[in-house]
C-alpha cells in the first residue's frame, strides 16, 4: 500500500456505465492478494446501483464518487438517503457505504466531505456509516478480526481504516460482533431439552422445504414478514417493500442449500423463526476476483454443491417478537447441528450481532467459540 502526494485530488460523480465498473473494479483491486477479503460478485454489485433491478432504491436518493489524482483512482464512495429508514426512525441520516480509499487522509477527507455537501443539500442532519442502501448490504467498518476470514456477507476494511474515521471526528453509534464457532458432534443436551419442551409448551414445528419453489409455494413471502417483525426494532433496520421481498427471493433462494433453511412453524402453519445457512464462497470468489467468466462460475457452483466443506456462513436467525424469550432457536440449531457434521464443517462463521443483543448471543455461547470480530457504525452531524 502506498501514499500518494496530498495534491491534486479530483472528486468526480459516477454518470457512466463505464466508471460505474472501475468503481466497483476499484473496491476489488485495493484489496488484490488479501488473503481474508471476499471480493463481491461483480455483476451483483453493478446491479446493486441499477434503480430497475434494485427496488431499494425506490426507497433512497444516491449519489456514487470516484477520487482521482493523477488521473488514476485512489477511492471511491456512496451516499444515501433512506427515506423510508429515516421516516421510520425519525431522523434525518445521510449514510456513506461502498467507502475505500488508499491510506491518505486527504483522499479520505474529499470523499467523506463531498458526500456530507451532498447530505446538506438535502436537508439531511448527520452522516452514518458505513452501511448500504439496507440491512441486506455490507455495513460496519472492522476493529477487530483482520487475520480472519470475510465471509461474503460481511464488509472487509484494512486497519489503516479506523485512524482517519476517528481524526475525522466520527464517532461510535452502534458496535456488531461475530463468532466464529467450532460445531458439536451433537446439539448440546442443554439445548436439546429445551427444544423438546419449546416443541410440546407453544405447538411449534421444525419444517423442512426441499428447494425455492415448495418454499415460495406453501408460504409466499411470508418468510420475508419475519423478518420485518423480528429486525423492526434493530439498528437502523426499515421495513421492505413487496418488491424487495420478490427481489431478495428470486436472488438468494435458488442459490441455497435447503439442508441450512430452518422454518419453525406454530400449529397454524405461519412461520415464526427461520434460521439460514450456506457454503462459504469467499476462497471461491478470490480465485475469480468476483468475476464469475470465463471459469469464476464452476468455483463458485463447485462450492455451491460441495458436499463435503469446512467453513460455514451462518446467514440469519429470525423469530417473530410473540415468540420470542422462548427458547424457539434451540430447535434451529438442533436441527442444523446434525448436518454440520454431515458435511464435515469444522468452523461457523455467525452474522453480525448488535453487541447489545444479549439475547442473541446467549443462543452462540452455548458452544465452543472464539468472539473474534467486531465492526462498528459512525455518525458526524453535519
Amino acid at each position: 500500500m502506498t501514499t500518494c502526494d496530498h495534491s491534486n485530488i479530483v472528486i468526480r460523480e459516477v454518470t457512466t456505465k463505464r466508471e460505474l465498473k472501475q468503481f466497483v473494479q476499484f473496491g476489488i483491486d485495493l484489496y488484490k492478494g488479501n488473503p481474508y477479503y471476499c471480493p463481491p460478485i461483480f455483476f451483483d454489485e453493478l446491479n446493486t446501483f441499477d434503480p430497475e433491478r434494485n427496488p431499494a432504491l425506490e426507497v433512497c436518493d444516491f449519489v456514487v464518487y470516484i477520487a482521482y489524482r493523477d488521473n488514476k483512482i485512489v477511492g471511491r464512495i456512496v451516499g444515501i438517503i433512506n427515506h423510508r429508514a429515516n421516516d421510520a426512525w425519525s431522523v434525518k441520516k445521510c449514510r456513506f457505504g461502498w467507502f475505500d480509499f488508499i491510506d491518505d487522509y486527504d483522499v479520505f477527507k474529499a470523499l467523506l466531505d463531498a458526500v456530507a455537501e451532498w447530505g446538506k443539500s438535502k436537508g439531511m442532519l448527520c452522516l452514518n456509516g458505513p452501511v448500504g442502501f439496507t440491512d441486506f448490504d455490507h455495513q460496519g467498518l472492522l476493529l477487530e478480526g483482520f487475520d480472519y476470514n470475510s465471509p461474503m456477507a460481511s464488509l472487509y476494511t484494512y486497519p489503516y481504516y479506523i485512524t482517519h474515521y476517528e481524526r475525522y471526528g466520527l464517532r461510535k453509534e452502534a458496535d456488531w460482533i461475530e463468532y466464529q464457532i467450532t460445531p458439536p458432534a451433537e446439539a448440546p443436551e442443554r439445548m436439546r431439552r429445551v427444544a423438546q419442551l419449546v416443541e410440546q409448551r407453544f405447538g411449534l414445528h421444525l419444517v423442512k422445504v426441499k428447494n425455492s419453489r415448495e418454499l415460495r409455494k406453501r408460504y409466499g413471502y411470508s418468510y420475508f414478514d419475519v423478518l420485518d417483525v423480528a429486525y423492526q426494532k434493530l439498528y437502523n433496520y426499515q421495513p421492505m417493500t413487496p418488491r424487495q421481498k420478490q427481489y431478495y427471493s428470486k436472488m438468494y433462494f435458488p442459490i441455497l442449500n435447503f439442508d441450512f433453511v430452518s422454518l419453525v412453524t406454530n400449529d397454524k402453519d405461519e412461520i415464526v423463526a427461520v434460521g439460514v445457512g450456506m457454503p462459504s464462497l469467499s476462497e471461491a470468489l478470490r480465485k475469480c476476483g468476483g468475476h464469475l467468466f470465463p471459469f469464476g462460475w464452476y468455483h463458485l457452483i463447485k462450492a455451491l454443491k460441495a458436499k463435503r466443506m469446512t467453513d460455514f456462513d451462518l446467514l440469519l436467525i429470525a423469530v417473530r417478537p410473540d415468540y420470542q424469550d422462548k427458547g424457539v432457536t434451540a430447535l434451529i440449531f438442533r436441527e442444523m447441528t446434525p448436518h454440520f457434521q454431515r458435511y464435515g464443517i469444522q468452523r461457523v462463521e455467525t452474522t453480525a450481532i448488535l453487541e447489545d443483543n444479549h439475547k442473541s448471543r446467549a443462543g452462540f455461547e452455548e458452544f465452543d467459540y472464539i468472539q473474534h470480530k467486531r465492526r462498528r457504525a459512525y455518525v458526524k452531524e453535519l
